[in-house]
């Protein structure tokens, strides 16, 4: 019976030493923020209100060791970025607000060129802001931020 319980011991001990030790505590880990070059839409640009072609969306992400994620992200700007509900006084317009994410995940470079962004004809004119978000594998992240304007009249139209 002491041989068993002194087995049993062991093993359990050999057990916590394995897992204790294997756990990651070197300073190699990755702890720099990939880098993003945000092509479109450029500072200031004026995107078109219900241009069914899209916003046309052009972007370069980099990392030093291994991308994740992007994501992108348009919310008023009308009080001065306050993010509070803002509606205009049009019950038919609607401020405009975007989000999603998209997978660029086993990557270390990766260049985007996209026109997902529909921005609906009842939206409302005005200041936007258009983030952009970047994640890597360890989870680092970067952001770039761009002022935009929704008009009615006005915008890019690229026909890509």
């Amino acid at each position: 019976m002491k041989k068993n319980i002194s087995f049993t011991t062991m093993s359990l001990l050999t057990l916590c030493i394995i897992f204790f030790t294997s756990c990651d505590n070197d300073n190699t880990s990755d702890t720099t923020r990939p880098m993003i070059n945000l092509i479109e839409p450029c500072e200031g640009e004026i995107l078109k209100i219900g241009n069914e072609n899209g916003v046309h969306f052009e972007a370069e992400f980099v990392d030093d060791t291994m991308l994740s994620s992007y994501m992108i992200e348009i919310h008023s700007n009308f009080n001065d970025h306050n993010h509070g509900t803002s509606r205009s006084s049009d019950e038919n317009t609607i401020a405009f607000s975007y989000k999603k994410s998209f997978d660029i995940s086993g990557k270390v470079n990766a260049y985007v060129h996209h026109h997902e962004i529909i921005i609906p004809a009842n939206a409302t004119p005005g200041k936007y802001h258009l983030m952009v978000y970047c994640t890597d594998a360890a989870g680092n992240e970067s952001w770039v931020a761009r002022n935009i304007v929704l008009s009615l009249t006005e915008g890019s139209d690229h026909d890509h």
